[in-house]
């Protein structure tokens, strides 16, 4: 036999385990792993670089359909492959699937705007939970559902949302959950809107810890009562953690997602850089005993996974208006990689955990495996060849994203991505990246077999 791809003398790493020996690709799937030489057609020297799996990210908004001026699928899909990303799912807030017809639509639409493979995930809505079952037999990835108002997305009420978590639980379908109090955080921002508060700290009394706090209460509560299959979006701090690893402790099928910004910002920065720091929840972290609290939850799985939460704005847009009017989020696609290949050099974590944190968890988490997020023979060729040594530093002309800039610019980083893989297709090779239309639409497992 003759194979396509032989990827010779890497380190192999899975989420736990690292192996010396070559891969070899057929037809666009992984089909054997030796310490022998087979034959292959063509060959690439991996000596001294780690072998690892196309990374999963999970949470990513770009903007596409609708006003992507923001981002959008092509832009934002060169990001994902540069940085190593290989499948993302997706959800836009300005153009939200709700019904069948939508996400028939947006596949549509991305036929040929896609570098890396993607789902989408769909909006629940509080007065459309019917539409729950026929968009999980579509294929959305999962619903999003929010406990407050947000980026002009309804809120759900602990009624609508113990009926959303019922209907979930019934049909075997995921929620990732926005979790800040929406009594809290309304009352909060009629005080300081009163009080003609302008300032930057705006953002951390209006998004007050007692939201998000009051908010997974609830809804790790509910997780155990329904039986739904839920995860908790971008966890802020350990305190939030607690509450999310307390309610699993106690059987309930709750997993806590986390972003790099809330394992490397602090809570103090927004009252110097702005809109520049405007995302919700917002850096908790007062102190550097606070982020090594976080990072010793993600290496010790209380984060069952990581995402970049990619919001991007450009810098006109983050910083043209009030700082209540301006865009929430952050782009990270460029860099959630970067920050985590870095926490590995330093040994904060272990490759080990990165590769368990940011491919295979997320891959269980939403049913992608076991096509995706893994290198076992018969899975889907996504590989990435990183770079442990490679020293560089952050800045803007690295980036891919129509954002332009990011919060890391000018932090230095130990490793990088030389080498993206989809499907056994090189997407990027250290310059260029693959065509707009490589990348696939991925169903979601409540459509049947892929």
């Amino acid at each position: 036999m003759k194979f396509d791809l032989a990827i010779d003398g890497g380190t192999l790493i899975s989420g736990s385990s690292r192996t010396r020996a070559n891969l070899y690709v057929l037809d666009g799937r992984v089909a054997a792993i030796s310490t022998e030489r087979l034959d292959a057609v063509d060959r690439v020297d991996a000596g001294g670089l780690l072998v690892m799996p196309g990374m999963i990210d999970t949470h990513v908004h770009l903007m596409d359909p609708g006003d992507n001026s923001r981002e959008d699928f092509p832009s934002g899909t060169a990001a994902a492959a540069r940085a190593g990303v290989t499948t993302i799912i997706e959800h836009t807030h300005s153009d939200p699937v709700r019904e069948v017809a939508d996400l028939e639509n947006k596949v549509s639409y991305l036929r040929d705007r896609s570098r890396v493979d993607f789902g989408l995930a769909a909006h629940a809505w509080p007065d459309r939970i019917d539409q729950v079952e026929p968009l999980w037999r579509a294929g959305v990835s999962f619903f999003k559902a929010f406990t407050c108002t947000t980026h002009g997305i309804p809120g759900f009420n602990t009624a609508r949302l113990r009926a959303l978590f019922a209907e979930l639980g019934r049909v075997g379908a995921p929620a990732l959950v926005h979790g800040e109090d929406e009594m809290i955080t309304a009352e909060l921002e009629a005080g300081l809107r009163k009080a003609g508060r302008e300032d930057y700290g705006v953002i951390p009394a209006w998004r007050h810890p007692d939201a998000e706090l009051v908010a997974l209460s609830v809804v790790t509560r509910l997780a155990q009562t329904s039986g739904a299959r839920i995860v908790t979006a971008h966890v802020s701090d350990s305190t939030a953690l607690d509450i999310v690893s307390a309610a699993r402790d106690a059987g309930g099928a709750i997993m806590a997602e986390s972003c790099p910004q809330y394992l490397t910002l602090t809570a103090d920065e927004i009252l110097k850089e702005g809109a520049l720091r405007k995302f919700t929840p917002p850096a908790r972290a007062a102190t550097a005993e606070d982020l090594d609290r976080m990072w010793a939850a993600l290496q010790d799985g209380r984060i069952h996974h990581i995402s970049s939460d990619h919001a991007p704005s450009t810098r006109d847009q983050k910083t043209d208006g009030s700082i209540w009017n301006v865009h929430f989020g952050l782009p990270g696609l460029d860099t959630t990689m970067p920050i985590l290949l870095d926490a590995a050099a330093h040994g904060r974590i272990s490759y080990e955990r990165l590769v368990a944190c940011y491919a295979e968890a997320p891959a269980a988490a939403y049913g992608l495996g076991p096509r995706k997020g893994n290198l076992s023979p018969g899975a889907d060729a996504d590989i990435i060849l990183v770079d442990p040594d490679a020293r560089w530093t952050i800045t803007a002309d690295r980036l891919a994203s129509k954002a332009g800039w990011s919060p890391f610019e000018g932090r230095e980083i130990i490793g990088r991505t030389v080498r993206s893989y989809l499907r056994g297709t090189l997407v990027f090779d250290g310059v260029a990246v693959a065509d707009p239309g490589t990348g696939r639409f991925f169903a979601g497992p409540g459509a049947g077999d892929r």
